[in-house]
């Protein structure tokens, strides 16, 4: 069942990106009007439909949260995606992350480890008509290979040590964000140029444990 707001639901995304996403230096004007085009309220549970727009994470269910919208605007900002980009996405969870990428980018292969989830998020994107999203359940460490490489990848629960596999299906010039840690959680931009991987630390963030293998990892 897809529910919503109605006519109030844009009036609240515009109120939510002002507020929360623009105010906080969010630049990218591509990236403010996805925000504001995509029913967030479409995403959260019925239950907390009232809560749509609260500037936090939201339990959608099976131990996993949707994101602040501030994380979701900034973690989408530092990809620097690309009309033309093909993008991975590791952790589908409510699906509306990858909403917003598929506004952005050309292509979205999404990933998430729960099939419910998965099956979940499948029917309210293409409710919505996205066809430009693949998806697949299992394990989100392993990547997408026979699709890499990805212009872009966006990691959205935190492994403890950085996923060496997901960096291998980076594409020259493409750029990874993701969380890594344990009980203190930061934030890396990664991006590949040849052989070469410049890594920089960006913020301090709480996200749920990645439920995988991580292989080949580096701290």
């Amino acid at each position: 069942m897809i529910f919503g707001l109605g006519d109030s639901g844009r009036v609240k995304r515009e109120e939510m990106v002002a507020a929360q996403i623009a105010s906080r230096g969010i630049r990218d004007e591509r990236v403010l009007e996805a925000m504001r085009k995509v029913p967030r309220e479409l995403f959260v549970r019925e239950v907390d439909l009232g809560l749509a727009f609260f500037d936090g994470p939201l339990s959608i269910g099976c131990g996993q949260t949707i994101s602040q919208p501030y994380i979701v605007a900034y973690m989408t900002e530092i990809l620097e995606l690309k009309n033309s980009d093909r993008v991975l996405e590791v952790g589908t969870g409510s699906g509306y992350q990858t909403a917003i990428l598929a506004e952005l980018a050309s292509e979205v292969y999404t990933i998430e480890c729960i099939e419910e989830l998965s099956l979940r998020s499948q029917e309210k994107l293409r409710k919505l008509e996205y066809d430009n999203i693949s998806y697949r359940v299992g394990d989100g460490s392993d990547g997408w290979a026979e699709e890499a490489p990805f212009d872009a990848i966006i990691v959205t629960a935190a492994p403890e040590r950085t996923p060496q596999t997901l960096v291998e299906q980076l594409a020259d010039g493409g750029r990874m964000i993701v969380p890594v840690g344990g009980y203190e959680q930061y934030l890396y931009r990664i991006e590949r140029r040849e052989s070469d991987i410049e890594k920089k630390t960006l913020i301090g963030v709480r996200f749920v444990p990645m439920v995988g293998r991580i292989q080949g990892g580096e701290k």
